[in-house]
């Protein structure tokens, strides 16, 4: 998967490396594609996977995509299936016609489902989460009873060139060469308020662990989680 910000990738690479061989089974492939909606196993043991897809719109969260997810989580909190959400996502998409497509009666429908849910409920991030997506894919706030990130993994309330812009705009205007200043803020931010360690730290996050060790970490995970009730109350974290 590669490191940069903006790339391109297709996420089910990703889920391939962390489930079983050949377990993974894609559930309405062809509807709000920026989003994957699947089941899979992980040392045999049957999970429902929701994660942002970056090769379509770079993994927003948009009316259908939240509608999509919000209708899997329910369906597979109801037959006691663990939920893992993988995300990869820069936020909710912006503008009047997702207004009136509903996208925040649907990003709403999304976070109840994930806060109603009373299966074990893990989350990892692998490169970012800004915005009201951070808090809607699974978070901490949401009863997540795991969060990983990986190390280079950023989470925020947006993107670190998007906040400078708005933090910063009379250094910006002032700046001889505005573009070079907005990369020298947008790395001092980054480094400041956006990394894994400092959500950490903070307690948004509960593990900082390598690619590598992603399936093994949800694997015991989801074994520690075997041998409580099979439901717990909602917005209960488990021990």
């Amino acid at each position: 998967m590669p490191e940069a910000p903006r790339s391109a990738y297709d996420v089910r690479d990703a889920l391939s490396a962390i489930v079983d061989g050949e377990s993974l089974l894609e559930l309405h492939p062809r509807w709000a594609r920026n989003v994957v909606t699947a089941l899979a196993r992980i040392d045999g043991r049957p999970v429902a996977i929701v994660a942002n897809q970056p090769r379509y719109l770079g993994g927003v969260l948009d009316a259908e995509s939240s509608e999509k997810a919000a209708r899997f989580v329910s369906l597979c909190d109801s037959f006691g299936l663990p939920l893992i959400a993988i995300v990869d996502t820069p936020g909710f998409m912006p503008g009047s016609k997702q207004e009136q497509a509903g996208v925040i009666r649907h990003g709403a429908s999304l976070v109840r489902a994930f806060a109603a849910a009373r299966v074990p409920k893990l989350t990892v991030v692998l490169r970012k989460s800004y915005g009201g997506a951070y808090i809607t894919m699974n978070s901490r706030d949401l009863g997540s009873d795991l969060v990983l990130a990986w190390p280079s993994a950023e989470l925020g309330i947006m993107a670190a060139r998007a906040a400078v812009g708005i933090v910063n705009r009379r250094e910006l205007r002032a700046a001889s060469d505005p573009e070079a200043e907005r990369t020298r803020l947008a790395e001092a931010y980054a480094e400041e308020h956006l990394r894994a360690d400092t959500a950490a730290a903070a307690g948004y996050v509960d593990e900082i662990i390598e690619p590598s060790q992603t399936r093994d970490r949800l694997a015991y995970a989801l074994e520690s989680f075997a041998g409580l009730p099979p439901f717990a109350e909602p917005g209960i974290r488990r021990p």
